[in-house]
């Protein structure tokens, strides 16, 4: 089979994990994860994520006067660990080797972040999740999303969301809402289209990164992906 991409970044939010509960996890969804996981590294992918923290903390809910916002972002970095240690143990039990690698130092439950060691893991077939965001306050996932796509020399950022791509309106507001099929960097800025933050947005296209929203709940989407086929909304430099 051909594949458009060989190594893709795979960005999800926290609250993915938590299905249809308020808060933690929902092993179902975890594990549904994990077989899509499954399905493209045995096409031969190599597959880097990185995942959010939203479904145990959001520093919104204790940033005050009294807890300051580089503390309220500090624990949700944590949470992200929590929830890269637990894809782990899933995708282990479905004989996936898998590697948890955070940036903030967590000695005793997953190893520190290393370009180069990140490289060699997913050469040799393993999955890497990223934990801890960038590893400093004011960043979101997103951002770390786009930083440690280019540092691994990822083909694509792969962006799951509720939708199955990036639409000229909330189409849960709007039923007739166009989904754009491509779009480049200069559009998505021109139309104020949300892909991601601004930060995380400017590292992917000030390094030609593509960046693929879509939705991975639903069937097959990440295989039609790989397979360049029209799923989701890809956002490139505009000459792919």
């Amino acid at each position: 089979m051909d594949l458009k991409y060989k190594r893709i970044l795979l960005k999800f939010s926290g609250e993915v994990l938590m299905g249809r509960a308020d808060f933690g996890w929902d092993i179902n969804v975890l594990t549904q994860v994990a077989e899509q996981v499954k399905s493209i590294r045995a096409l031969g992918v190599e597959v880097a994520i990185v995942v959010g923290g939203g479904n145990v903390f959001r520093g919104a809910q204790v940033q005050s006067d009294k807890i300051q916002r580089s503390t309220a972002d500090q624990m949700g970095m944590m949470a992200t660990v929590m929830n890269a240690i637990a894809l782990r143990d899933v995708f282990e039990s479905m004989s996936l080797t898998t590697r948890v690698m955070s940036a903030q130092a967590m000695a005793s439950v997953t190893e520190g972040f290393s370009a180069n060691a990140a490289q060699k893991a997913l050469s040799a077939g393993d999955v890497v999740v990223f934990a801890g965001g960038t590893g400093n306050p004011f960043f979101t996932t997103d951002t770390a999303a786009a930083l440690r796509g280019i540092e691994v020399n990822a083909d694509v950022v792969l962006k799951a969301t509720k939708v199955d791509g990036i639409y000229e309106a909330d189409p849960f507001k709007n039923p007739d809402a166009k989904r754009y099929s491509k779009l480049s960097y200069t559009q998505v800025i021109q139309k104020n289209l949300q892909v991601m933050d601004l930060a995380a947005f400017a590292l992917c296209r000030d390094h030609a990164m593509p960046i693929r929203v879509f939705d991975m709940l639903k069937t097959g989407a990440i295989e039609r992906i790989l397979q360049g086929e029209d799923e989701g909304t890809l956002v490139t430099i505009g000459d792919e």
